[in-house]
């Protein structure tokens, strides 16, 4: 039979839920508004958005300039003042109403986060629903973490594109608890939709929250340095971020700036590979578009067989697809590890990467096809790419030092322990690592010398959310650390010293 998009994910259905729910976020010609000075208003200079599914456009981001967004954080200050004054009791009330309305609809929110950033129908569902359980922990224990603390005042929010709930509504929504006001940026890859629905049912529940849209070089400066903003959380890439850690070095305001650095797996006199297999799938979640992602394997050259025999048996199943769709009987397609990149320049990008390794003398071990009965006929398919592996790569491939940010592997081999701890720290700072060894006193002693912040022992590591500390060594991470109480403490004042990865010390919690 042939296949179709289900009906049940149909985009134009979608978007006609959304309007009768939420219909203030467009405007009379049916474009999508801002947020700002407390009502759905500004529709800016509309710029065409199209999904990475299947290259469809989904709607117009309503692009502010300069002027306009200025407008927007200076009512959001505004409106700061009167929401720190409020009772926790009383603001504890209106967090938990919009997580209530939220509930409502995590069907609605998990499908049209498969349209915008093309994750696959379980991860869109997963994402709002770490939001929500994430939140509510905060509600449940937000006395005890903010005993006599105050916050901030207005928080701003810049993140990237991949977990528009769990990372950035979280974070707003855990802001506002605490006292804040925040302003957020909507990711300009993806993500627009779904946050201006959320984002409506927030401000209906009388939450100070803004949603603008806008490019980063109009928005930057008012976003990040204007003396409106008294925080800024900040994910995404290190190039920007870096610029943001320049530009906030002449201000003085509290700030948590989350970036990449590459994460590594070593793996030293090891045997368990029916484990790592099923890790190395579980790796592949969203296509590597995690800044948790591995994405170098650093072996011991005598186990690279048993490495490449595992990785083969294991990538090789995967199957990669368009997410939407069912065959013909309504049935879903067989289970989809990831659908497309971000779009299509990013894929052109992973492209351009892997041939400048082989161009500089890497050799490719595994290269992936798409299997065209995961798509529909002549669809656009130009956002897919297949995982793909190489060894041996040269210093002098741009991928050595550089996260891909999608599904291609580096494994490098190694002789001696030093060689593998080096391999493992090239990137100057990372999230995460781990080490596999069945040698457990061995991994957790050399765990010590790996810059990441997190090294999981024959486990990935994640970011993690809740009771659970979080933050980055080197130059993946400046700032404030987030994760239980310290993303209360990131966004609030008192006595207790602030920890994170600043220019001047590095102040890290005792366990980690």
């Amino acid at each position: 039979m042939p296949k179709i998009v289900s009906p049940q994910v149909e985009f134009g259905g979608l978007l006609n839920q959304m309007k009768s729910i939420t219909p203030e976020v467009f405007g009379a010609d049916g474009k999508f508004l801002n947020l700002m000075g407390g009502r759905w208003q500004e529709p800016g200079q509309p710029r065409d958005f199209t999904s990475p599914i299947d290259g469809s456009t989904l709607g117009a981001l309503p692009m502010l300039d300069h002027a306009t967004a200025l407008r927007a954080v200076h009512f959001a200050k505004g409106e700061a003042a009167g929401w720190a004054a409020t009772d926790l009791d009383q603001r504890k009330t209106q967090v938990q109403d919009c997580l209530n309305q939220l509930r409502e609809h995590v069907e609605l929110i998990g499908k049209l986060v498969m349209w915008e950033i093309g994750k696959t129908y379980k991860l869109g569902f997963t994402d709002i629903d770490r939001c929500i359980e994430g939140v509510q922990w905060y509600l449940d224990n937000i006395e005890r973490m903010l005993a006599e603390r105050t916050p901030l005042g207005l928080v701003s929010n810049i993140a990237s594109w991949n977990y528009p709930f769990s990372v950035l509504l979280h974070a707003v929504l855990v802001q506002v608890l605490c006292g804040n006001a925040v302003i957020a940026k909507t990711p300009t890859d993806g993500g627009f939709i779904s946050l201006s629905l959320t984002f409506a049912i927030a401000r209906r529940c009388g939450l100070p929250v803004t949603l603008v849209s806008g490019s980063g070089g109009e928005l930057s400066d008012v976003l990040v340095k204007n003396p409106a903003v008294d925080c800024l959380s900040f994910v995404g890439g290190r190039y920007n971020g870096r610029n943001i850690a320049d530009a906030l070095t002449s201000v003085d305001k509290r700030y948590m700036l989350e970036m990449e650095g590459v994460n590594t797996y070593g793996i030293w006199n090891y045997s368990d590979w029916t484990s790592l297999g099923d890790q190395l799938k579980k790796g592949y979640d969203y296509g590597k578009q995690r800044c948790t992602a591995y994405v170098r394997f650093v072996v011991e050259r005598r186990l690279f067989p048993q490495f490449l025999e595992t990785y083969w048996d294991s990538i090789r199943s995967l199957k990669v697809g368009n997410p939407t769709l069912v065959d013909g009987a309504g049935d879903p397609l067989p289970d989809l590890a990831f659908g497309p990149v971000i779009n299509k320049a990013q894929a052109e990008d992973l492209d351009r990467l892997y041939a400048d390794a082989l161009k500089t003398g890497a050799t490719p071990i595994f290269e992936g096809k798409l299997d065209e009965s995961l798509f529909l006929p002549n669809q656009d398919m130009s956002a897919y790419r297949a995982p793909r592996a190489l060894v041996n790569l040269p210093r002098q491939s741009e991928l050595y030092f550089k996260e891909p940010f999608g599904p291609i592997d580096s494994i490098i081999l190694v002789d001696r322990v030093e060689e593998l701890v080096g391999e493992m720290n090239i990137s100057n700072g990372a999230l995460v690592a781990a080490l596999a060894s069945d040698d457990a006193k061995w991994a957790a002693r050399t765990a010590k010398e790996v810059r990441a912040f997190k090294v999981g022992i024959n486990k990935l590591r994640s970011r993690g959310d809740r009771d659970e500390v979080f933050g980055g060594l080197g130059e993946s991470w400046k700032g404030a650390f987030v994760g239980g109480a310290l993303l209360v403490e990131a966004v609030t004042e008192g006595k207790k010293v602030v920890l994170g990865n600043f220019e001047d010390a590095l102040l890290l919690p005792e366990k980690i």
